[in-house]
């Protein structure tokens, strides 16, 4: 009983003076002490060497030297995780952890969802396309047939596999397919990313953003998409934004004209954004062309139709003062935190 008295006091004195930090270090004393082959056990075997008259207080002497070390490894709430830790205060694993900062919606995508807002108010809905698509539905259905040379105003992304396939160059895609269906009057918008092979600026990406919209009903005139277009400029930069129209040329509309705002950033006085005229284009737009609703099978003479289109980055630029159009593709965590309290 002595000796087991003493062997007890002793390994009591080494528990107390035992102190991990690491976390490999407090498993290390739960190996020595609480283990299959750890000290607790090898005394528990000395229960064999004592007397029968003094079992019952051997007993009492190691379940009271087992609570200890328990008690004692229980203790381990303040750990680290590194060898650099050791020498510092030791961590509270009790407190509260370090809060996860809560992401917020790009730019593009805050923009993306206003331009959506004010055209379902008019009775628009929704339409979207594959991105990787068919010459027919990109091209061809658009009044672009092959060898067209208005097939050089953009830049195409082909597929080396098959040759008929391509990254769609516009949300126009998805309006020829939409036709197709044949469920008229339509009023759809087509938001989605579009890919052109052009060289990477300030003013230009080879993929951005796009959002097109189409109204194809009977009598539908010029008049009703100019009047669509003055109401998503009031909504998007405010009453005191001006507007005009200049006569353009599109494939797939007759007669088309491009939109042009006021400049937002010099108020119209001239600037490097809108290269000193005080006016900046926003989108391009027109009466879809015949041959395009015959292509989808449309009746032409029966029913007319608008379209328009936009670059939802250019507009973003404008509604926040963008001069870099990369800064929307590097994710920079500096840039996207300014639009927060977009949302």
């Amino acid at each position: 009983m002595d000796k087991l008295r003493d062997l007890i006091e002793k390994y009591k004195a080494e528990v107390k003076d035992e102190n991990p930090f690491l976390i490999e270090e407090v498993e290390s004393f739960r190996i020595k002490y609480l283990g299959t082959k750890g000290l607790v056990k090898t005394i528990m075997g000395e229960m064999k060497n004592v007397a029968a008259e003094n079992k019952k207080e051997a007993g009492q002497l190691l379940n009271e030297f087992k609570m200890f070390v328990e008690e004692k490894f229980a203790t381990f709430d303040y750990i680290g995780t590194t060898n650099e830790n050791k020498n510092t205060t030791n961590l509270d694993l009790t407190l509260p952890g370090t809060p996860t900062p809560i992401g917020t919606r790009h730019p593009i995508s805050i923009v993306k969802n206003k331009i959506v807002g004010i055209f379902n108010k008019l009775g628009f809905s929704v339409a979207e396309g594959p991105e990787i698509e068919d010459d027919f539905h990109n091209f061809s259905a658009l009044n672009l047939p092959e060898n067209h040379p208005a097939r050089d105003m953009q830049d195409t992304f082909y597929i080396a596999q098959n040759p008929d396939w391509l990254l769609r160059t516009h949300t126009s895609s998805v309006q020829t397919r939409e036709m197709q269906k044949g469920k008229l009057p339509l009023r759809i918008i087509c938001p989605g990313r579009v890919f052109r092979n052009e060289t990477i600026s300030a003013r230009a990406h080879c993929f951005f953003n796009q959002v097109e919209g189409l109204y194809i009903a009977e009598n539908v005139s010029f008049a009703d998409l100019k009047q669509t277009l003055y109401y998503f400029v009031t909504e998007m930069f405010g009453k005191n934004v001006k507007v005009r129209f200049r006569p353009s040329y599109f494939p797939f509309t007759e007669p088309s004209a491009e939109m042009d705002i006021s400049c937002l950033l010099c108020n119209g006085k001239g600037c490097n954004v809108c290269k000193k005229t005080g006016w900046v284009e926003i989108l391009g737009c027109g009466m879809v062309h015949p041959k395009v609703l015959e292509n989808c099978g449309i009746d032409s003479n029966k029913y007319t139709g608008f379209a328009f289109g936009m670059g939802i980055e250019r507009i973003t630029m404008l509604s926040y003062q963008i001069k870099d159009l990369r800064l929307f593709s590097e994710n920079d965590v500096r840039f996207l935190r300014q639009f927060e309290s977009a949302l």
